[in-house]
């Protein structure tokens, strides 16, 4: 009977070790594959897949997992309670909302800057060769509204000039304008030279004297309530340092 009862109490403390085991494994998989969660701009997303993959090599475990949009829409989700450990904008109005709302751990840094260029289908068969140009009759033209970065700077360089450009429509982000032009659903387009250089052949670049009245600087931060502050924090020095900023200006960034 003795026998029967130590060996009940045996099975059952081994059945337990082993839950408690698993529980163990268990937790260390999740915070071993839990990604790190990247906001960044839209005219990022070749630049920061990059570094994410060189990140990803240096820091063995990590995942970097990626949301590229328009980065006024970014902060909006941020300031209605999307999680992330990383928000990098394309201007510094955008990373405002996100500190004023007590969002950002530490202060942001500047890492980047980006300016407007005129994009046109291949050959630049309009022969569009200034900003001016870009009110031509018969012209299609797509640009990206305020608060986008690139909206903002259009509005910038319209007060400059004075000229007042009539799109035919309104991108959400950079990357939807330079579709429209490289699709033929647009004569010409207003991105960031950066866009315009990623594209390659897909388009003709023309770029104009204004827009260096309209140049957005792009400041990323780590966010508090991080899930993984450490390699956030890693993540951002990635981005800043000096393979940071080789990628970064071989894309086309100049310095902030």
């Amino acid at each position: 009977m003795r026998t029967a009862r130590r060996a009940t109490r045996w099975g059952r403390a081994a059945v337990a070790a082993v839950v408690l085991a698993a529980g163990l494994i268990g937790c260390g998989s999740d915070s071993a594959t839990s990604p790190l969660v990247v906001y960044a701009a839209a005219s990022l997303r070749p630049t920061f897949t990059e570094i994410a993959q060189r990140f990803e090599t240096d820091h063995p475990g990590t995942r970097v997992e990626f949301d590229f949009a328009g980065a006024a829409d970014l902060a909006v989700q941020l300031t209605q309670g999307a999680a992330a450990d990383v928000f990098a904008s394309a201007d510094t109005a955008q990373m405002d909302k996100v500190v004023t709302a007590g969002l950002v751990a530490g202060d942001p840094v500047d890492f980047a800057a980006n300016t407007l260029v005129i994009v046109t289908a291949p050959g630049n068969p309009k022969h569009v060769a200034s900003f001016t140009d870009l009110t031509e009759p018969g012209l299609a033209v797509v640009i990206s509204p305020p608060p986008m970065p690139c909206g903002v700077a259009t509005r910038r360089v319209e007060q400059a000039t004075g000229v007042t450009l009539d799109p035919v429509s309104e991108e959400p982000d950079v990357e939807d304008v330079l579709n429209k032009v490289t699709t033929g659903q647009a004569d010409a387009g207003l991105v960031n030279v950066t866009d315009a250089i990623a594209a390659g052949d897909k388009v003709a670049t023309v770029r104009f004297p204004e827009a260096a009245e309209a140049v957005n600087t792009y400041p990323i931060a780590t966010l508090r309530g991080a899930a993984q502050p450490e390699r956030a924090r890693a993540f951002v020095d990635s981005v800043t340092g000096r393979a940071g900023r080789t990628i970064l200006t071989r894309a086309g960034f100049g310095r902030p």
